[in-house]
């Protein structure tokens, strides 16, 4: 039997049974071949940071294709490749010298694993092999992306053929170890990591790679309080890289460019994608530091990773409108200053509702966790489906959310994630909070008694 993702996404990537045909979508609404409209509360999976049918991208891709669609990355270099590189640079912060765009998350964190090995080859290590990863987190469906993360019904099929991996507990403060106060939780952690460095020994030791703000494997999990920062120290004490993976909440998610900044920490390579080309066209990009790139460019001339579409000249085209867009618009800084008041709209909407146990995130980032005993914080059994059942409630109502499952042990878990454009009005978030409020309680009505 197959596994149905609970985002609405069949495990192959084919077309799943029993979905509406979509037919066009405008701004923060997406309408089916039926012709019913859905507001699009998550941007599919926290990708359409503009909405749809954008004219000023749209316009910027078919003006590209007019001139040629792709000039193969290893013949010819690009105005909008540059133009897009030099674009990462200036939002990622100047140090960040190495980029390299791919078509998507899972290949820039594939590309970043890569080039985290490649460096310490370069630097004559390399018995650094190893890679510390945490539970609940998703990084890829490539195999090397794939083996670093826990998502336990994504990995099923495929364990037995992937490269093993070290994981540490998740770091939650709504569900923190037993014994540990949540302002203790970001030291612990840290504590965790060394610790588990030093079990393997350091020169084997790659990198650290993490979500900065878990997306759908843990539903929108903020960091602790000085949780990065502890890890940046450790990584430095042991020579280990630090990897944050941004596909999800980076590009301005979660109200800085760089999920990280807002903790005050510079990893050494981050993958971005989602929010970077906001999904008119397959876009991503793996970026690494300076002190990364002056070794692996010494020894080897530059990274060796890229493929057939690595700096796409479409999708680099795509990318630089949306970044111009939300640089012009001063999009980020709106997330940064709407997106408390929209999660807190949230927190308030559903504050009499027992079985939402937690509202979180950053930004325009924000997750829903639904308990079935909010004083013990005990999860639904999985059997109920509510994470589905929601999001099922929500289509009925004429609203996209991304609801998924397992995110407290891989089974157990049923949340809610919602990421709306950052561009969206506020009468659009409005009708956000009014829907969200209206299918959660529809939803848990529903359930067997």
């Amino acid at each position: 039997m197959r596994h149905r993702d609970p985002a609405w996404q069949p495990a192959a990537g084919a077309a799943g049974p029993g979905l509406p045909r979509v037919a066009w979508g405008k701004g923060a609404y997406v309408v089916d071949t039926e012709g019913r409209r859905y507001l699009d509360a998550s941007g599919g999976p926290a990708v359409f940071c503009l909405g749809h049918g954008n004219d000023e991208v749209n316009a910027a891709i078919v003006r590209q294709l007019e001139r040629i669609a792709h000039g193969y990355r290893y013949s010819f270099t690009s105005d909008p490749l540059e133009e897009l590189e030099a674009r990462i640079r200036a939002a990622a912060g100047e140090c960040y010298t190495g980029v390299v765009p791919v078509s998507g998350g899972s290949e820039a964190v594939e590309s970043a694993l890569k080039i985290a090995l490649q460096y310490h080859s370069a630097r004559g290590e390399p018995g650094r092999r190893r890679f510390i990863a945490r539970r609940r987190s998703w990084h890829g469906n490539t195999l090397g992306a794939l083996a670093v993360s826990d998502f336990l019904a994504r990995r099923a099929p495929f364990e037995g053929a992937l490269t093993e991996a070290s994981f540490l507990p998740s770091v939650n403060a709504y569900r923190p170890p037993a014994g540990v106060a949540p302002a203790e939780l970001g030291a612990h952690a840290a504590a965790a990591l060394e610790a588990e460095i030093l079990r393997l020994g350091p020169e084997r030791v790659a990198a650290f790679i993490f979500e900065p703000v878990v997306g759908a494997a843990g539903c929108v999990v903020p960091p602790p309080p000085g949780y990065a920062a502890r890890v940046r120290e450790v990584c430095d004490r042991h020579g280990v890289l630090l990897i944050a993976d941004e596909v999800m909440c980076g590009s301005g998610r979660c109200g800085s460019w760089r999920a990280l900044a807002a903790d005050g920490v510079e990893p050494d390579l981050f993958a971005i994608a989602k929010g970077l080309g906001a999904g008119y066209i397959p876009l991503g990009a793996a970026v690494y530091h300076r002190r990364v790139a002056e070794v692996i460019d010494a020894a080897d001339g530059g990274p060796l990773t890229g493929h057939t579409f690595t700096g796409h000249t479409v999708a680099c085209a795509a990318g630089v409108a949306v970044q111009t867009i939300v640089a012009r618009e001063r999009l980020v800084e709106r997330v940064a200053a709407e997106g408390p008041r929209l999660q807190a709209a949230l927190a308030a909407e559903l504050a009499g509702v027992e079985a939402v146990g937690d509202v979180r995130g950053r930004g325009f980032f924000i997750g829903l966790e639904l308990v079935a005993d909010r004083e013990r914080r005990t999860p639904f059994d999985p059997a109920l489906g509510v994470a589905g059942r929601i999001g099922e409630a929500a289509r009925g109502l004429g609203m996209l959310c991304y609801p998924v499952a397992g995110i407290v042990d891989g089974s157990r878990g049923d949340g809610i994630l919602l990421a709306p454009p950052y561009n969206a009005t506020a009468a659009e978030l409005e009708e956000l909070v009014a829907l969200t409020g209206r299918a959660v309680r529809a939803a848990l009505a529903g359930l067997p008694r």
